[in-house]
Order: C-alpha cells, then structure tokens, then sequence
C-alpha cells in the first residue's frame, strides 16, 4: 500500500491509565504492558496519555527538568521504539521533553522503523506556565502508511485554529495525548466538555480524532478519563471511556474516508468552503 493512501482498515486504540508521579520506570513499564495488551487486540495505532511517563502535577521546576528526558535519544522513547518495533505499532504518547535547558510538555511519534517526530504543546494549561515552554514546532501533519497523523496536546484542541491546520496540512487523523480535568459548569448528565468538543472538531473538519485520557487524583488534581475515538462524521465510535478505569478504547476505521466523504453534497465540502478572505487575520 502506499504511503498515505489510508484504503486499509486501521485498528486505533487510545490507552486510558494511572501513571504514578515520578515512578518513570513502572510508568513504562505499565505503557508496554498496555501496548502489548492492545496489539494482542489488533491495534495497528496506540495513543497514550499526556505526561504518561512522569505524571502531570509537577510542585516545581527543578522537578520537572528531573524527570523529563531527551527526544530521541532518552530511555523512555528507546523502550516505546522497542515495542513499536517488537508489535509493529504505530506509537503517539505523551512525555516531558529537555531540550538542553529548555523544557517542553511534548507528544511523540514512532513507528516499526524507529523515531518519526515530535509535537510540543502550544497551548500551556495553568501551572504549566512555570515549567514549560509554549511550543515551536506548530502543528506537524506525519504521513504513514496508513494515512497522515497530526498531533496535539490537551488544552491545544479547545483552539479551532490547530484541528484546522492540521486538517489544510492533509491530516486524516489528529492523536490527542491528554489530562483532561473538570471544567466548572459541567452537566454531570452530559458528556464531558472535552469529548463536545473532540466530535465538533472531528465534524467540521472531516478528520478522525483519538484521544487518550488518563484517570485518577495526583497531587490533589483530578483527571476525568473518558478517552474516545471519533469519526469523521463526529460521532464516537470508540468510547467514550469511564471517568475512573484504566481502559483500552478501540475502534477499526477506513482513514481514507476522512477525505473520500468530505464532501456533504453537490455544493459543500467543508474544508474547501473557506473564506480566508472574509477572515480578519489580524485578530
């Protein structure tokens, strides 16, 4: 097949878990175990959750450059590229990246071949201001040979502007490493605002959406799970999860009809229909 043609069927799973703050090496040792669970289940694509490695609630910097790790070269990526390669996976995960003195909350991509690339966070949620830089790659769109993969972290999703870019850059799927929170306001009788606006997105720019979600208290902050699969169409067709169990999501998909079934009707297709021209840019 080749290279971004996406006519096969793709078996995505999005792995919801409990890493344990700083313990890296169980934290790792509990995302292999999971990726192996989910290749035994079919799973060609595994998406992990933010910060799988380390934990999120970091009480300082100083902590925070401790346990993050160079990209490619650090022990956490060379154990994900071991299992990619070992299970033929495709791997998008959350982990803390040392850029020399500089620290990013990154996603990163490999595949049976090794290391593919890197996302780093845009859009810092709260205290992540103290430890981390915004990040300064933009929104990166990575053919496979299942079709093209855009990335993006958490809060980055609540901007229209990066699922868009992603989607002008040919992405047919954008993997979400998350640690969704409670948002004030929520509809217990709802779903959760994050996957309302996961299946927008996915809707209105003909893209599948997978987001992994962790779960449990760290450090007095909850995290809220309910990780899914979206369609296209945006509708789910993997989940969502629970709010409080590990969990694999997973959903068999034609990555081609991202593009194949933009087109609503004889008119609309509704990344074409843009008028960038009627867009005041200097807002």
């Amino acid at each position: 097949m080749a290279a971004g043609s996406g006519e096969a069927p793709l078996s995505i799973a999005c792995i919801q878990m409990e890493p344990i703050f700083g313990d890296t090496a169980r934290n790792v040792e509990r995302t292999v175990h999971l990726m192996d669970e989910a290749a035994d289940k079919g799973a060609q694509l595994v998406v992990l959750p933010e910060l799988c490695n380390t934990g999120y609630v970091f009480n300082s910097r100083a902590e925070a450059f401790e346990l993050a790790e160079t990209i490619p070269s650090g022990p956490t990526v060379a154990a994900w590229s071991a299992t990619a390669k070992n299970r033929g996976l495709y791997i998008v995960a959350g982990i803390a990246e040392r850029a020399g003195e500089k620290l990013y909350n990154s996603a990163v991509m490999i595949g049976p071949e090794g290391y593919i690339g890197t996302f780093r966070k845009v859009h810092l949620w709260g205290d992540e201001h103290l430890y981390f830089e915004p990040g300064d790659l933009g929104f990166p769109v990575f053919p496979t040979p299942f079709g093209r993969i855009g990335m993006m972290i958490c809060y980055d999703q609540w901007f229209p502007e990066a699922y868009r870019t992603c989607a002008l850059r040919g992405a047919d799927i954008v993997c979400i490493p998350t640690n969704w929170v409670p948002i004030p306001g929520q509809d217990p009788n709802r779903e959760a605002m994050a996957n309302i606006v996961a299946m927008a997105a996915a809707h209105t720019n003909s893209i599948y959406v997978a987001a992994a979600d962790r779960i449990g208290t760290e450090r007095g902050q909850p995290f809220i799970g309910q990780s899914l699969i979206v369609s296209y169409t945006g509708w789910p067709v993997g989940g969502p999860a629970s709010s409080d169990k590990e969990e694999i999501v997973l959903a068999t998909v034609n990555v081609s009809d991202a593009r194949k079934k933009r087109r609503w009707n004889d008119h609309n297709q509704v990344v074409r229909d843009r008028r960038p021209d009627q867009y005041d840019n200097d807002l």
